[in-house]
């Protein structure tokens, strides 16, 4: 292998085939993160309930490229857009509950969420004058988004 992304592509193929799906894995560059993209007719069984399949395959690209290459970068798994999607839903929430803060005053507290879920949020409000969000302080891997106004 000649490089980290040739890793990661040949791990996920691997992954794919001995799992019997019929696929092919596109590499799609976005400044500086590659995604790794699966279209297969399949694409409900791999992408599971809420991604969390796409999770596991990501999970597992990722651990097998650092064996081989300790400073590659994160590798995306994507299937047919869904992680797309599920960013442009997540942004979406977001500015619909600040809205709402703004529009009742109160503060209002997310779902919990993963790290990655809780950027998306604080970057679709980043740019608000009015609303603040605010990750709870807790040990746990899921947190709560705290919007509330400035």
């Amino acid at each position: 292998m000649a490089n980290a992304i040739d890793c990661a592509q040949e791990a996920l193929t691997s992954m794919l085939e001995k799992l019997g799906f019929e696929f092919t894995v596109t590499r799609v560059g976005e400044a500086g993160q590659e995604i790794l993209n699966i279209e297969s007719p399949d694409t409900a069984l791999l992408i599971g309930k809420n991604g969390d399949r796409l999770d596991d395959l990501q999970y597992l690209v990722n651990r097998i490229t650092k064996l081989s290459f300790p400073d590659a970068p994160r590798f995306r798994v994507d299937c047919g857009g869904y992680r797309a999607q599920q960013e442009q839903r997540v942004a979406d929430k977001a500015i619909k509950l600040a809205q709402k803060v703004k529009d009742t005053g109160r503060e209002l507290w997310m779902n919990p969420m993963n790290s990655y879920h809780r950027r998306l949020v604080h970057n679709a409000l980043v740019d608000d004058p009015e609303i603040e969000s605010i990750s709870e302080e807790t040990g746990a891997r899921n947190k709560k988004i705290l919007l509330r106004l400035k």
